[in-house]
């Protein structure tokens, strides 16, 4: 282990690049804030260490540069921890700065972060405690990929499968080495293998603060467990690493990555720029309140001591800000290129809409920014296109590339498979891309990320299960959690012993996986959905960490024909092109064809009930793209009443049965070579069933 010396030599050091940079004389050290007057440097030996050993106050002849200020500490050590303190004007109100020289600050550019002496409700409670703050970590860069590549896959061929990294291998049963780390996740690629994704989609790994939770929810014991409360946006969350080591955990997640770019799996980043872990007006001074607070956030121009918050968390962060884009650009940049990552789901990415006066922006610097970086353009962006204050911008997102969450698509599919009647034409419409979303701007079916569940939310299960939320354990009186579910209990409320409603509730858990399967877009599954995994109800477990919201991995054993059937759908998608387009279906015949590229159906034949307002059934015929690829047939009944459709005939060759999520397992999936012919005219679909028949 390297001593660290009790003093070391300065130099005047550079303003770029930000943060603390290793060269081979020493480390430079450079942190931007427009307004500081005043700047100093705290060494410390480790996280642990009570104070500093050296504190280096920054002469503003020398180590101030236009917004910057630095320093190059001569022979310091990689391992060394460091923050900041700032001092600077204090009118607050007129201007919104918040600078107080009491106030150690975390490096924001930290690409590793000691969080162990840091209490956020003693630093509210009491004030700044004297070298009690978070510290950065000054970092070499020093990994072998091993000539690991960025994950080329076509954004039709994605399949993506949304994962919280602790709660997917914390539980006993998990039986891996780490439970809910980094490394827990390696030892789970087989069986991501197994099923079929190409992307895992993960909540989010930058370091966050646990701690950031109301009072009355803190006092439950209970923590900030989905990690939507971001301080340090280049650094991998430390308790993500064995040990909770922040020295750990950025090599353990570049292990991650590279394993799963071996397994032939890219990795998606869930990032949070629209607000982060500091808070409102009472929240604490992390690093951005301290070093720019006017610049970083939406401030009320009438009182800028207050913050805009539409996110619903206390804060926005100003992301057209000019500094603020280059910030979040760089730090995106940073992802691709130093840890690897395939691309980004952006929290609340109409927040990053808004201009600095918070109206939305037709052409958003930031988001047309990362559109359009050089080092980006292999990346996936998918947008949540909505954020807390009602800007719901589903199909008219910013930019072209932007891929988005459809919540359209969700709220038809559960109101269809649920029973609703009159849906047939809408149903169509989300099965087959939403051209009424992304058509008329240029766009495709693949700007479409479909989903029935996600982390913010029921379960697959609990949907099948639950009129109502049962959030009271939350600490929030049940007032947490959507009210508009759109869900359906099958009949009794939560759970039962009573046979009929739990293989009605499998049968509806099956057609929701098939029907996202089938569907025009990219498709995106919750993880533990494929075992019908449950939160008992509970549609908000953003503070639980704990066994109800980690996956019980003895479900994977006791509901192996569902976990059977999603990895059949998934290879049924993956074996049909014609399900994967990049353009939209036209309904059109080619020359010499007997099939339109989809044709639509009722009961009947082409006389699908597009304004019947009592339909429940519908059905398409799907041709194949080339003479290798079979044409599909799928017959979808979500009424009380089993119902015979219509096959079309085409001629020499039979429909074969691949999939009915009435039967039971085995043959509720069946792969080529063992599926059933389908002699008749006719099939029999039961109540509440999808049917999907292939041509040979």
């Amino acid at each position: 282990m390297t001593l660290i010396r009790k003093t070391y030599l300065t130099h005047p050091g550079c303003r770029y690049p930000h943060g603390a940079t290793p060269e081979d004389d020493g480390v430079n050290f450079s942190i931007y804030s427009r307004h500081a007057t005043s700047a100093e440097l705290l060494l410390y030996e480790n996280g642990a260490a009570k104070t500093p050993f050296q504190i280096v106050r920054l002469d503003p002849e020398t180590n101030h540069s236009f917004f910057n200020w630095h320093v190059k500490l001569l022979g310091l050590p990689v391992g060394t921890h460091y923050t900041w303190r700032l001092d600077g004007p204090s009118n607050t109100a007129a201007h919104g700065w918040r600078f107080d020289p009491a106030v150690e600050l975390v490096d924001p550019w930290a690409r590793e972060v000691d969080t162990r002496l840091w209490e956020r409700r003693r630093t509210l409670r009491y004030g700044p405690s004297p070298h009690r703050s978070m510290r950065a970590v000054v970092t070499a860069d020093r990994y072998d990929w091993e000539g690991d590549q960025h994950q080329r896959i076509q954004t039709q061929q994605m399949i993506i499968y949304e994962l919280h990294v602790g709660g997917f291998t914390r539980h006993p049963s998990s039986g891996v080495a780490h439970p809910g780390t980094f490394s827990g996740v390696v030892e789970k690629i087989p069986y991501l293998q197994a099923l079929g994704i190409t992307h895992v989609e993960l909540l989010p790994v930058m370091a966050f603060d646990e701690s950031d939770v109301p009072p009355n929810v803190a006092d439950l014991g209970l923590e900030n467990y989905w990690g939507y409360s971001t301080h340090s946006f280049f650094a991998p969350h430390p308790g993500y690493g064995v040990n909770n080591s922040h020295a750990r955990a950025r090599d353990e997640f570049r292990d991650l990555v590279k394993a799963l770019h071996q397994a032939g799996i890219g990795v998606i980043l869930d990032v949070v720029f629209n607000h982060t872990a500091e808070g409102g007006i009472d929240g604490p001074a992390l690093n951005f309140k301290g070093i720019g607070n006017e610049t970083f956030y939406h401030l009320d121009p009438a009182d800028r001591r207050r913050y805009r918050d539409y996110t619903g968390c206390g804060n926005t962060l100003n992301a057209n800000h000019p500094f603020v884009a280059h910030f979040i650009i760089d730090c995106l940049e940073y992802w691709v290129e130093e840890m690897h990552v395939d691309g980004f789901r952006f929290d609340l990415a109409s927040a990053l809409a808004r201009g600095e006066d918070g109206e939305p922006l037709p052409n958003p610097p930031v988001l047309w920014g990362i559109e359009l970086s050089d080092t980006l353009a292999g990346a996936k962006i998918i947008a949540e296109a909505w954020d807390a204050a009602g800007l719901y911008q589903v199909g008219s997102f910013p930019g072209y590339r932007w891929m988005e969450w459809n919540g359209r698509y969700r709220d038809t599919l559960r109101r269809f498979v649920a029973g609703e009647t009159g849906l047939t034409a809408e149903l169509a419409t989300r099965l087959s891309g939403s051209s009424d979303l992304y058509a008329g701007n240029l766009r495709h079916p693949i700007n479409s990320v479909n989903f029935v569940t996600c982390h913010d939310g029921f379960t697959l299960w609990d949907l099948v299960s639950h009129h109502h939320k049962r959030n009271e354990i939350n600490g929030e009186a049940n007032q947490d959690g959507s009210n508009d579910n759109l869900s359906w209990n099958c009949g009794t409320e939560g759970p039962t012993d009573d046979p009929v409603i739990l293989a009605l509730r499998r049968r509806q858990a099956k057609n929701f996986m098939a029907l996202l399967m089938l569907s025009q877009g990219v498709p995106m599954l919750l993880a533990g959905d494929e075992m019908l995994r449950t939160q008992h109800g509970n549609n908000n477990v953003w503070c639980q960490n704990n066994p109800l919201a980690w996956i019980d991995w003895t479900k994977a054993a006791d509901n192996a024909d569902m976990v059977r059937f999603v990895a059949g759908m998934i290879a049924l998608r993956r074996r049909h092109p014609n399900l994967m387009r990049r353009n939209f279906l036209a309904g059109q015949r080619k020359a010499g064809e007997t099939l339109p590229d989809i044709a639509w159906h009722g009961t009947q034949l082409d006389k699908p009930q597009w304004n019947a307002a009592y339909s429940r059934q519908l059905a398409f015929t799907l041709n194949g793209r080339t003479a290798e690829e079979p044409a599909l047939h799928v017959m979808m009944n979500s009424g009380e009443e089993a119902l015979e459709f219509e096959l079309p005939q085409l001629g020499s060759g039979c429909w074969y049965r691949a999939a009915d999520t009435f039967l039971a397992s085995p043959d509720d999936i069946l792969e080529p070579g063992v599926q059933p012919c389908v002699a008749a005219d006719c099939y029999r679909v039961a109540p509440h069933s999808v049917v999907v028949l292939e041509f040979s």
